[in-house]
């Protein structure tokens, strides 16, 4: 099956300030790829010009089949874009604006009211479709800018930052809308939200400054994290002596007291990453050691986010 998205050396310049430096991934069918870095790597940049709405100083972006930029019509009518900011116009309700993009997207009748319909039940917008939008919180505004997107159920859908300004409930919703649609589509969504990558996504790509610095499924980069396969040991007492003897294991690397919101304990690092969890709980049933707590950690994407786009 052929990539529903292709970008291919994807470069931008603005003036001496190159934003986006040869970026190139596919996105196929059923894949949800997040799309991460740091203020100004150049995510938003990368996603305007795979929807067309800016020109790329070198590089090609295919939508299905279609090159944006010689073909830029038959490509944007596979995708269903929410910008950064989701832009609207502000004298317009909801009502009113859905109309119009349904229009312009060539509805009409009862077709019309079918869509618009659809698209305001999976956002949750029937609350204030007869309000002005620039009298919406910035919650709404962002649902309103989704709704346009999915109203002509496209192929392919590049969402920059879809939940940003939503409540934990909201974005609840969103992300299980957003899982409900990937099977029959290919989703690139623009992130700083780590959560949002493991809640959602297949797939993550690491940009900063301008280049994509990695591709992998969450689970893996995860797996380069210092915590991957950590194990956490709370004890009643003796964190000391304890902690003297786990760095004495041969599959540890170092061993750390934390406290935190679970209270005090020992954390201990594996070497490469290795398991080593039947090493300490052979260790703590041996030494017969106190212990109220033992878990394995997973790998956290924050450590990687931050090795990557800071080295």
């Amino acid at each position: 099956m052929n990539p529903m998205i292709e970008v291919r050396g994807l470069s931008r310049r603005f003036g001496p300030i190159i934003a986006v430096d040869g970026v190139s991934f596919d996105v196929r069918q059923g894949e949800v790829l997040g799309f991460l870095g740091p203020n100004g790597a150049g995510k938003s940049t990368t996603m305007k010009m795979i929807t067309g709405f800016l020109a790329p100083t070198a590089g090609t972006a295919r939508i299905c089949g279609a090159d944006v930029v010689a073909r830029p019509i038959e490509a944007k009518r596979h995708i269903g874009y929410l910008p950064e900011g989701a832009p609207a116009y502000p004298d317009m309700t909801p009502a009113s604006f859905l109309r119009f993009v349904a229009e312009i997207r060539g509805f009409k009748g009862d077709e019309m009211k079918r869509r618009i319909e659809l698209a305001v039940a999976r956002t949750s917008l029937a609350s204030v479709m007869e309000q002005p939008i620039e009298t919406l919180s910035k919650g709404f505004k962002r649902r309103v800018g989704l709704a346009q997107a999915l109203l002509h159920d496209p192929d392919v859908l590049v969402l920059d930052e879809p939940t940003d300004g939503l409540d934990p409930n909201q974005k609840h919703e969103v992300r299980t809308l957003i899982k409900a649609l990937a099977p029959g589509k290919a989703i690139v969504i623009s992130t700083h939200l780590l959560d949002e990558v493991d809640a959602v996504c297949t797939r993550a790509v690491i940009i900063s400054g301008g280049r994509l610095l990695a591709d992998a499924k969450p689970d893996e980069l995860a797996a380069r994290s210092r915590h991957h396969n950590a194990v956490r040991v709370a004890l009643e007492d003796g964190m000391d002596a304890a902690a003297v003897a786990l760095r004495r294991l041969p599959g540890v690397a170092a061993v750390e007291e934390v406290a935190d919101g679970e209270g005090a304990a020992l954390l201990v690092f594996p070497r490469d990453g290795r398991a080593i969890i039947g090493e300490v709980t052979d260790l703590v049933r041996t030494a017969g050691w106190p212990v109220h707590g033992l878990r394995v950690e997973r790998g956290r994407l924050d450590d990687v986010f931050r090795a990557i786009t800071a080295g």
